[in-house]
Order: structure tokens, then sequence, then C-alpha cells
């Protein structure tokens, strides 16, 4: 019986159960199902999703600023609705990435279906719950296309942060209905009251729409149901209308290939049905849907106004691009417009830490820009680094996060250098205005820049920047805007303990340590988020670093000309540092064109040539060390500098403790 049994294990054969108390089994490793996914959502219970029309369905999003309580009141809404048990272990429970359970923030935004009795009515509520940081506005911005309507969760001690007024502006602009919720009145310190004026006075929306809640406690959270049931309309569309699937997330599974996460604007889709996809035009059959509760669940058939997920046998990531619409076979309809595709904000070179990594790093990244599709990737090659790519993010958190994703998700170390922003020039060379083929270029590494002889201006990007903070550090934050050359545009008190400012900021001015500058200095009070505002004109420059008067390509930067002397000395300093003595003097040099702006010498290693001589003609001591120094000078002329690896990445990355 054990041969037998072994065997079995050994060909994938299912053993008999031994009994109702066993771990269920599942097909990798024959680990117990707790130990990781199961190949297949095949054994649950199927839902008949025909049974809520598009009357009975509400889909809305949670936005906030960062750590008001938006994925805990997801928790409630999926207690109280019964699509997850009530535990002391449900903690973010729609936060499932590893890297958003040890920041305490979301990254992804996630969806969840639930089912609600209201007045003798079956309601099914497609919730979606969004990050509240400025770097993910991508996804809030994403996931308020599939939605009717908000909830808009304001903390009832810190009252209206920044990123509070964005989200609610992307809501306002998308015209969805928005519910106020005040939530944590639970606090010692909590003031509703304020909170309500703010409220009123920024948005408009009467105190008495304002829901009062604890998410932790559950206090008023079934208040926040009914509202939504009372004051979100239904998706306006039709199941008579031919199948219209919008993707608007997706993810890769290693055993079942592209998980779509779908928005149905029309028809109705089931298993075996033929689909073909708007962007690639290519042909699937459609092996499973379902409902995400929060889990995948699968269901005979998804209908018109109902949000799920689809697997259709698709293979590569290239396949499932977020923002396409999907249509039955033989049954075409126009495209929904899909969505406006991010805008990078920081570039940084990633290259693998050994190049025989290189495929798997690419393996890697592709795989993960399929599920944060607000990632661009060009390739790249550095000298000093080898093959790589070059980057952009949203913001500088983005990039950590993605960097962390790839070590936890695909095990993948990396070379990160130093992030850099996308500036323009201004052509004024004819031959350059036909060699590109257009009067303005944008560079986003230093190797592109071109001369100042052929460029009649630079621009570079600048951002509206929105700081709301107490009073009594007002003075500080303007000095620390002053100092990064920002422009004041506004100042406008929300009540007597909170300021609005807007400022008109480069973004290489706040990309590396702004936001950690403006904690420190207002003991973390004030919070900050930002807005693309275009381009201005900037007297940028190309500094380049010199070893012995060679240039080293890789460590060049782009910079401002008020900032040069700073960057210039810092960066010589470092290299000093990192790059290892040899038996010549070194020169690192800054330098902008043919000035140096600064320089640090590496002093030689130096043999003793004077110890043999105890006493004697003072003339004796004085001819070795000038044969000495004439070795010196001639090693120097001939000597290469070979800065090694190791120090370019510790010159090259972005400094953590700055």
């Amino acid at each position: 019986m054990a041969l037998a049994g072994r065997a079995a294990l050994r060909w994938g054969a299912r053993l008999p159960s031994p009994g109702p108390a066993a771990a269920p089994l599942c097909r990798q490793a024959w680990l117990p199902a707790a130990c990781g996914r199961p190949y297949s959502s095949r054994g649950k219970e199927e839902i008949d999703m025909s049974t809520y029309p598009v009357e009975s369905i509400r889909n809305f999003s949670i936005i906030a600023h960062v750590d008001h309580g938006k994925s805990t009141l997801a928790d409630r809404l999926l207690e109280i609705t019964g699509t997850i048990s009530k535990t002391d272990r449900n903690k973010q429970v729609l936060d499932k990435l590893q890297v958003e359970r040890e920041r305490g923030i979301t990254v992804k935004a996630q969806s969840a279906s639930l089912f609600y009795n209201h007045e003798g009515i079956n309601y099914l509520l497609n919730l979606i719950d969004t990050p509240g940081h400025v770097d993910f506005s991508y996804e809030v911005s994403r996931s308020l296309s599939a939605c009717q309507g908000v909830i808009l969760v304001v903390d009832a001690n810190e009252g209206i942060q920044a990123q509070t007024v964005a989200n609610f502006y992307l809501a306002f602009e998308a015209q969805l209905s928005i519910i106020p919720v005040i939530n944590k009145i639970d606090l010692k310190n909590a003031d509703p009251e304020r909170v309500e004026k703010q409220i009123e006075k920024l948005f408009d929306i009467p105190t008495d729409e304002c829901i009062r809640i604890s998410a932790k406690q559950g206090t008023n959270v079934e208040k926040v149901l009914q509202k939504v049931i009372e004051k979100i309309p239904p998706p306006q569309c039709n199941t008579a209308d031919p199948l219209k699937a919008l993707v608007f997330d997706s993810t890769f599974d290693h055993y079942r290939g592209v998980i779509a996460n779908i928005a149905l604007f029309g028809g109705e889709i089931a298993k075996g049905q033929k689909i073909v996809s708007a962007h690639t035009k290519k042909r699937y059959e459609v092996h499973e849907v379902g409902i995400l509760t929060p889990n995948e669940q699968p269901t005979h058939k998804l209908y018109a106004g109902q949000v799920g997920y689809l697997i259709a046998g698709m293979k590569e990531v290239t396949e499932a691009q977020i923002g396409d619409t999907l249509f039955l076979y033989k049954q075409p309809v126009e495209p929904l417009p899909g969505f406006k595709s991010a805008k990078p904000m920081v570039f940084a070179g990633m290259y693998p830490v050994d190049q025989t990594e290189y495929n798997n790093l690419k393996s890697a990244l592709e795989r993960l820009t399929l599920n944060d599709s607000s990632v661009t990737v060009h390739r790249d090659s550095s000298l000093a680094l080898g093959a790589g790519w070059r980057l952009g993010f949203l913001g500088l958190l983005h990039m950590e996060v993605f960097n962390q994703r790839l070590e936890q998700e695909y095990n993948m170390s990396v070379i990160l250098t130093a992030p850099t922003v996308p500036y323009k020039a201004v052509l004024s060379s004819a031959k350059l205005i036909k060699e590109y083929g257009k009067d303005q270029i944008t560079i986003i590494s230093p190797a592109q820049f071109p001369d100042k002889l052929s460029v009649s201006e630079y621009l570079e990007p600048t951002v509206l920047g929105t700081i709301v903070t107490p009073p009594e550090y007002i003075g500080k934050i303007i000095t620390l805007c002053q100092d990064r050359r920002a422009v004041q545009k506004d100042l406008l008190y929300i009540d007597e303990n909170r300021v609005m400012l807007k400022y008109l900021f480069p973004l290489n001015e706040i990309v590396v340590d702004f936001y950690d500058a403006l904690k420190s200095l207002s003991s973390g009070y004030a919070s900050f988020d930002y807005e693309d505002a275009g381009y201005q004109s900037a007297d940028l420059i190309k500094m380049d670093i010199l070893l012995n008067g060679n240039p080293v390509e890789e460590l060049a930067t782009i910079i401002h000309n008020d900032k040069a002397y700073a960057a210039g000395k810092l960066l010589c300093e470092r290299l000093k540092e990192t790059i290892p003595r040899q038996l010549f003097e070194i020169a690192i040099q800054a330098a902008i064109g043919k000035k140096i702006i600064a320089r640090e010498t590496l002093k030689p290693y130096r043999k003793n040539v004077v110890a043999k001589c105890y006493g004697g003609d003072i003339t004796r001591r004085m001819k070795l060390l000038r044969r000495q120094a004439e070795g010196k000078r001639l090693m120097r002329k001939i000597g290469n500098v070979e800065v090694p690896r190791d120090a370019f990445i510790r010159v090259l990355k972005r400094e953590t403790d700055k």
C-alpha cells in the first residue's frame, strides 16, 4: 500500500481521502491548500449571476489620503456582507502583496464583489480599494473608470490632506457620485465637526451628507452600505447589447497564464465562448469566468454591469494590455477609449548584478509590468554596468516598491542608478532638426544632452505641488520651497488648524528628498501631493566627471547651473572615498565644458625610498626623491584609472541616508 501510495504521488494521481479532518490537497507538490494557491478554482460552488440585473448593481471605489483607513473600511464592508468571516486576523485583507503588508500601504487597487440585502432586494456591490499615495494615482484613475461612485474617506483627527483634495477632483472630473465618510471618530483627539466644515468649505458638500464612522470598531459602517445603494446609480448598460468588456487590470499565473480583471459594459460572457482582443486582434476561447470575493469564485456567466475576472489561455504577457476591449468573435464593437497612458516622472537605469541573469530579469520585468502598466521600459546599455534598461516611474516610492516587488516576487537583485527626470531641448541647428525630424527632443539620459551651441533653449519639467500643513510650520516650509527654486501660486486657510499652499516646483528639485525634508520640518504633520504642470525654460548644463583628465560617461549628470558647484563637490568627495588608491596620483574633477568647478585629489601609495639613508649628504636623499617623483609622473601619463564596478554602484546609487 505504501508503494502504491508513493507511485500515485509520483504520477500525480489523487489519493483516496483519509477522512474529513485531513487537510485538502492541491496539485502544487501535494501540499495542504493553505500553503499555496490551488492550480484551479474548480470545485467551488458556482454562483448564478443572472439573479443580479443591472438595476441592482453598484460599482464604487474607496478613495482617501494615505493611512486614513481605506483598507480597514474595506475589511468591515467585507465582514458585514458576509464575504469574509469575522475574526481578529482581518487586517487589510485586500492588501495581498508582501510589500503592502511590510510597508502598511496599499500599492495595487484590489476589487471584491459583495452581496447585500437591502429592503428585501439583493444587491451586488463591486468594491475597489485604491492606493492613497500620490505615486499610485494612476491606479486610482484606472479604478474610477470602472465605477459610478466613490466613498471619500477623511480622518477625523488629521482632517483634509493633500491627496484627499487630489482624489476628490479625480472623482469630480469623472462625474461620479461622492459619499463623504469621516473615519476614526473613536480616537481621543477626533474632531468630526471641524472636518465636516473643511469638507463643506473645500468641496461644497453639505455637512449633513457626511457619515461619521469608526472602521476599526465597525461603528455606523452599515449606514455607508445603505448610502451606496441610495446615492450611487447603477451602471448604464444592457445585457441585450453585444459583448463589450474593458480589461482594467491583469496578473500572471505560472499555471493558467494571464488572469484579466474585466468590467462588462454590455452583453454577457460565458465559459467556452470565442472572444477577440481589439488591441492584438487575437482570438481566444474562454476557459473560466468569475468574480472576486476577494478570492477567485467561478461563475457560469458574467453579465453587463458586473466586474470579475477572465482566463482565456493568454500565455504571453504582452497579450493582455490594460485598457484593451474584448468582444465576441464575429461580433465586433467600437473599442472603449481605454486609459490615458501614465506619464513617467522619474527615470532610473536598471541593470542585472550579474550579466548572466539578463534574460531572467527581462522575463521578470515583462511579467511585473503586466501587473503595473504605469512603468515604461526602454533598452539601455552602459560601459561600466553592461546591458540593462531605462525605466520610467511615477515617483520615488513607486520606484522603490517596484524594485522591492522584483526582489520578493521574482527573486531578482538589481542595480538601480540614481533617479533623473526627462528634460527637453529646443533645437536651433538645422542639421540636428533634420536628423531628429523635429525641433524639440526629450532627454532622459546625460549622453543625449545636445551641445549648447545647437540649442535655443533647454526645458525642465515642472509640477504644481499642494502642501497642507498646520500654520505654525508655514515659515520653515516657505524657506524650504524657496531653496528648491519653487514659485508660490496660492495660500489658503482651510480653517484655523490647516493651511493649503500651492507651489510651482521644478520636478528635479522634489524627486529625491523633498518629501523627507518636508516631513522632518513639520514633525510629520504636513502632507504633499503634486500634478504635472508642463515644462518651463531653465538654465541647464551637463556636468562631466574627469579622472586624470579623462571623462567618465556613466557619471555625467544634467543639473541646473545654480546647483552645479554643490553637486560637483559632493560627487568628487564620494568618488574619492570609493575609488581604490593607485601608485600614482588621481585628480578627480567636476567640469562644465572646459571649466573645472570642483576637484579632489586621491594621493598615491608611496614607498619610503630614503629609508636606507641613515645620514650622509642631503643631495643623496634629494636625488632618490626626485627619481621617485619622475617615475610617478611617467606612470600617471601611461596609467589608466579603471573605476571598479562596485565603486560605480556606490556612487550612482541614490543616497539612502541623504
